[in-house]
């Protein structure tokens, strides 16, 4: 794939960048380095190589997936400038 003047131009303006005429065939250059080197990626054998999102094997942490009632009413409750019977008291908004 090769992009031409016509091309950077587009692109430049699609991603709202300003782009003089000067710096035209210098992108228009860089891009195409780009586009060859992911068509030389393409190349590359991949066959019975699984997907990964770190080049080393890390484990992600979790906690258990049980439901619980948060055990924390009391400490959120005395967060709360007014409460009546474990509930936030707010001003009322609508007439």
């Amino acid at each position: 794939m090769s992009v031409d003047a016509n091309t950077v131009r587009r692109v430049a303006r699609l991603a709202r960048i300003a782009v003089t005429e000067d710096d035209v065939a210098a992108m228009e250059g860089d891009l195409n380095a780009i586009l060859g080197f992911v068509e030389h990626l393409g190349e590359v054998d991949v066959e019975g190589v699984e997907p990964m999102t770190s080049v080393i094997p890390i484990t992600m942490k979790k906690r258990a997936d049980v439901v619980t009632d948060g055990a924390k009413a009391d400490d959120i409750m005395a967060n709360a400038p007014v409460s009546d019977d474990h509930f936030f008291v707010v001003p009322k908004v609508v007439e």
